[in-house]
C-alpha cells in the first residue's frame, strides 16, 4: 500500500487551494467546483498529493491554534531563508527564523494565510 493523499478540511478552499498553487508549486490534478469544493494538488515532484476542501458539515480544525509541533506539512527547500521571506511577502507568517538542527539539517516555520503551518526544511541528506 502507498499513500494517496492527505486531506485538510478548510473554510476556504478556493483561495487556500490558489495561494498553494501560486505560491507552494502544487498543480491542481482534480477538483469539484461545487460544494465542498475539493482539490486534489500534487506537489512539483508529483509524488505527493493533498486535498483542500470545506466540509461545512465536518469539523474544521483552528489551524492558528494549533502548534507548529503538534502539526504542520513539511517542504524541502534548497533556501529556506529565500523560500521563508518569499512565502511572508505572499501574505504568510514566520514563526520565528531558520533554526540549525541536528546532523546538519536546518528548518523553519511560516503560517500560511489561514494559520496553517508549512514547515521548510533542507536535510543535509535527503530522506527519500
Amino acid at each position: 500500500m502507498r499513500v494517496e493523499h492527505v486531506a485538510f478540511n478548510v473554510q476556504d478552499p478556493l483561495e487556500m487551494a490558489r495561494w498553494y498553487v501560486e505560491h507552494l508549486g502544487f498543480e491542481v490534478k482534480r477538483r469539484v467546483m461545487e460544494a465542498p469544493w475539493a482539490h486534489f494538488l500534487v506537489d512539483s515532484a508529483g509524488s505527493t498529493m493533498i486535498e483542500i476542501y470545506g466540509n461545512t458539515k465536518a469539523e474544521a480544525l483552528n489551524f492558528p491554534q494549533l502548534s507548529p509541533a503538534a502539526v504542520h506539512l513539511a517542504f524541502v527547500s534548497d533556501d529556506i531563508e529565500a523560500d521563508l521571506q518569499r512565502l511572508v511577502a505572499a501574505g504568510g507568517t514566520a514563526e520565528g527564523g531558520v533554526t540549525p538542527l541536528p546532523g546538519g539539517d536546518s528548518m523553519a516555520f511560516v503560517r500560511d494565510p489561514w494559520g496553517f503551518t508549512l514547515q521548510l526544511v533542507k536535510r543535509a541528506e535527503p530522506m527519500i
